[in-house]
């Protein structure tokens, strides 16, 4: 077969293309994100009230998580080149559409496109990167890939505040149409289609629709519980209901069927699952913990949008340069070294954040998440890599999506998970807290010598510093529960097989 010594592209066309390839990336990850920050003001022009508003972000994640699986399958059928770029043409006219958009129903309808079009620009980006480049680069075009995907969700609420406040709520939407444009030419100019695609396996319709009501109802589940109290609202079991019913069907159907829309043949691979579960609970760390600290900054500390970026951007910074040096050196250390050392920088960060206090300075959140963009940086290139170090090449593009929807999905149930933990936990302490606040209490007067509980402004003082002192609580009970899951997770990495590097 052809296919046994593939042939690469020439340096200067592997660089067009790595460059093309994560711009796409990048805009779908930016969009993650940057329109959090101007809800407020679309929610003014939209007249929508504050659960109607939040289906803007809702529909778009939902989509993406849906239809990213569906991206492996169209990538063999019709070509990994035209899934790409019509992906791109799609996501850009959904992006001005957005922009456009003249009411509320507009504005969550081209977001759903958005999110719908845009879900197989990562997995691809991936596939494509693994593809161009021989085997012995695939540490370096993991690197530059994860910069591509890391860096836009880190930046999106800086830049959707300034292009928010400086012009207007639109330029979040339109700031993607000179990147898709350039993204589509430069990529139609330097892209081949590549190698072992086009494959003519028939579409398994039963098994893609179980998958996807699977993502979709346990997206919704996940992004509505808190506001609908969880299980006290009938929507949130329906969603829970709809979401295991359509698992325990997905997984039967795959199991029993000739030709499943999912290969489990994916998961045979032992490096392939490890890798997977790694990356679930490393896309958890990441998105987890900026869920956790922007509004911590912003609630306790009362940081402006802009300082809660520059706060957070030393995150950012350390996963970049981590990664270009990992990148270099992972053909030469064990993965498995470097991902115990991520995995414990990470849990050294995670262990500070959970020193944080009210009396606590800057540095010390700088330099907690330098180290924690340090940790994962580290950890983020060998997952990567491992995840395809053994998996056959005619699965990758299966294997990219399947890769990229488990990662996402870890970073929704993790963020559900912990706003549910800080706000229960926070109602505990606050209450805690109360019944010990009274006249009598000797700890008490040490604390406010004179206190005179019989003013409403003293009871008001006392109530708003008891909210703070159990708001802050509960953020460090979370990052406490975050450096407890870092320690449960590290054995898997002794169970991952390399090939030897000179072999």
């Amino acid at each position: 077969m052809s296919d046994i010594l593939p042939s690469y592209p020439p340096p200067a066309q592997r660089r067009l293309i790595t460059l093309f390839t994560l711009a796409g990336a990048f805009m779908t990850q930016l969009d993650a994100t940057i329109a959090n920050v101007a809800l407020p003001h679309m929610q003014a022009s939209t007249s929508a009230s504050q659960e109607q508003i939040a289906w803007v972000l809702t529909s778009y994640l939902v989509m993406a998580a849906t239809f990213t699986p569906l991206s492996g399958w169209l990538a063999q059928r019709f070509g990994r080149k035209r899934i790409f770029l019509a992906s791109v043409i799609g996501f850009t006219v959904a992006s001005a559409l957005c922009g456009a958009a003249a009411t509320l129903g507009q504005l969550i309808a081209f977001r759903l496109l958005q999110g719908i079009m845009g879900s197989a620009l990562l997995p691809l980006s991936q596939a494509i990167m693994l593809d161009i480049n021989p085997p012995e680069k695939h540490g370096s075009a993991m690197a530059l890939w994860g910069i591509g995907a890391v860096i836009g969700p880190i930046i999106g609420p800086l830049v959707g505040g300034w292009l928010t406040e400086d012009y207007s709520w639109r330029w979040v939407f339109y700031i993607n149409l000179p990147i898709g444009v350039l993204t589509f030419a430069g990529l139609w100019l330097v892209l081949g289609e590549g190698t072992g695609e086009r494959t003519a396996r028939k579409l398994d319709l039963f098994g893609f629709a179980m998958l996807g009501l699977t993502v979709a109802a346990l997206q919704l589940f996940l992004d509505r519980g808190q506001t609908k109290d969880w299980f006290s609202s009938t929507e949130i079991w329906i969603e829970c209901a709809v979401a295991v019913t359509a698992c325990y069907t997905f997984v039967v159907h795959s199991l029993t069927t000739r030709n499943p829309f999912v290969q489990p043949s994916l998961f045979r691979d032992g490096n392939y699952l490890i890798g997977n579960v790694l990356g679930f609970f490393l896309g958890g760390i990441m998105y987890g913990v900026m869920a956790l600290v922007a509004p911590m900054l912003s609630e306790l500390f009362g940081y402006p949008i802009e300082l809660v970026g520059l706060t957070t951007a030393p995150r950012g910074i350390g996963t970049m340069l981590t990664m270009l040096l990992v990148g270099r050196l992972i053909r030469r250390i064990d993965m498995r070294l470097m991902l115990l050392a991520g995995l414990a920088i990470c849990g050294v960060s995670l262990w500070i954040m959970a020193q944080f206090s009210l009396q606590m300075d800057t540095q010390m959140l700088i330099v907690s998440g330098f180290l924690q963009g340090v940790g994962a940086g580290i950890m983020f290139v060998p997952i990567s890599t491992i995840v395809f170090a053994t998996l056959k090449p005619e699965l990758r593009n299966e294997g990219a999506a399947m890769n990229s929807l488990i990662r996402n999905l870890g970073g929704a149930m993790t963020i559900s998970v912990l706003e549910a933990l800080t706000t229960r936990n926070e109602a505990t302490v606050h209450s805690r807290l109360v019944e010990r606040l009274r006249p009598d209490n000797p700890l008490l007067a040490m604390a406010r010598p004179g206190l005179d509980m019989n003013l409403p402004g003293t009871i008001a003082q006392l109530h708003r510093e008891i909210g703070r002192q159990a708001l802050m609580v509960s953020y460090v009970d979370a990052f406490w529960a975050l450096t407890v899951c870092s320690l449960v997770v590290a054995p898997l990495i002794a169970l991952i097989r390399l090939k030897s590097s000179k072999g």
